[in-house]
């Protein structure tokens, strides 16, 4: 398991310093980022936080996934590696 954590299910007003905060109350977050639209600037419903361990990053997961955030039930995953275009 990484450290890296995949979160969708945002909503679209979703701030990354909101993301961090409901990450933290569970470890260490090392980052958090909301995607967001390059023309617009409006998160894309998904968004990324990597943990100070793996065993936070875990517990991150198992707490989080499937709870109300923003009034959306988010949705908590390890991350993938990015796939080649």
């Amino acid at each position: 398991m990484t450290n890296k954590l995949f979160v969708g299910s945002l909503d679209y007003a979703t701030t990354d310093a909101q993301l961090e905060e409901v990450f933290a109350a569970i470890g260490k977050v090392l980052s958090a980022k909301v995607i967001t639209d390059r023309a617009t600037g409006q998160g894309k419903g998904f968004g990324f936080v990597e943990m100070g361990t793996p065993e936070e990053a875990k517990a991150a997961m198992n707490t989080l996934n499937g709870t109300q955030f923003n009034g959306r039930s988010i949705v908590v995953n390890e991350a993938k590696p990015r796939e080649e275009r």
